[in-house]
């Protein structure tokens, strides 16, 4: 298991968190694979079905610590426990869950709390959350970072729900240590297909990025 220094040293490195819902145990590895191949070397698997876990187990023993897995929509901490059994190395919640961020803290996982508003923010980062997911972040846009950045600039913050190429690099701008991304990543059938979009999206953030320095 990565130490949470680690994951958010590995989360940065790879930029862009491939979001992965309601994925087939026997489908994962494949898609998994293709991002990998891409550059994208941190997965959040969501775990509000069953099968969540099942793949988490799948990835964590076809990769080991090639890839740093994470499960999301975490929302208590009985859910958390079974993620951390299952092999994941951070997670992700959607609100502000501070029994999570709680357990995480205890076990030594990376947790990424969701947040929107600017208390909600500083109360999971108050409480222990390594990052704040901004979510819904299509709600507010890349502006809100910008805005964010005077009182809560020492906040990690990740902007998930609509990131897409076009708005990818404003995130990235306004702030945005890495970026969770859906199914724009994956929607496609065959895996040459997701390894080509999703080398987009890792080399839009690695273009932002090189354009801060």
């Amino acid at each position: 298991m990565a130490s949470r220094f680690d994951s958010f040293q590995r989360l940065q490195e790879s930029g862009i968190v491939a979001v992965m819902r309601r994925m087939k145990p026997q489908n994962v590895a494949k898609i998994a694979a293709a991002l990998k191949s891409a550059g994208v070397t941190a997965v959040e698997i969501t775990v509000e079905h069953p099968d969540g876990f099942a793949s988490l187990e799948v990835l964590k023993k076809e990769f080991g610590n090639g890839l740093l897995l994470g499960a999301g929509t975490v929302l208590d901490a009985e859910t958390a426990k079974r993620a951390a059994e299952a092999g994941a190395d951070f997670l992700v919640t959607p609100v502000v869950k501070t029994d999570v961020i709680t357990l995480a803290n205890r076990y030594g996982l990376l947790v990424a709390a969701g947040a929107l508003t600017p208390t909600e923010i500083l109360t999971a980062y108050e409480a222990g959350a390594d990052i704040v997911k901004v979510f819904p972040a299509e709600t507010v846009g890349p502006q809100y970072l910008k805005h964010l950045k005077g009182p809560l600039g020492h906040v990690p913050i990740m902007p998930t729900g609509g990131i897409n190429l076009e708005n990818l690099a404003e995130y990235v701008r306004n702030g945005a240590v890495c970026v969770g991304v859906g199914g724009a990543l994956y929607q496609y059938e065959t895996a040459e297909e997701i390894e080509r979009e999703a080398a987009k999206f890792v080399s839009a953030y690695q273009n932002a990025k090189r354009a801060l320095r």
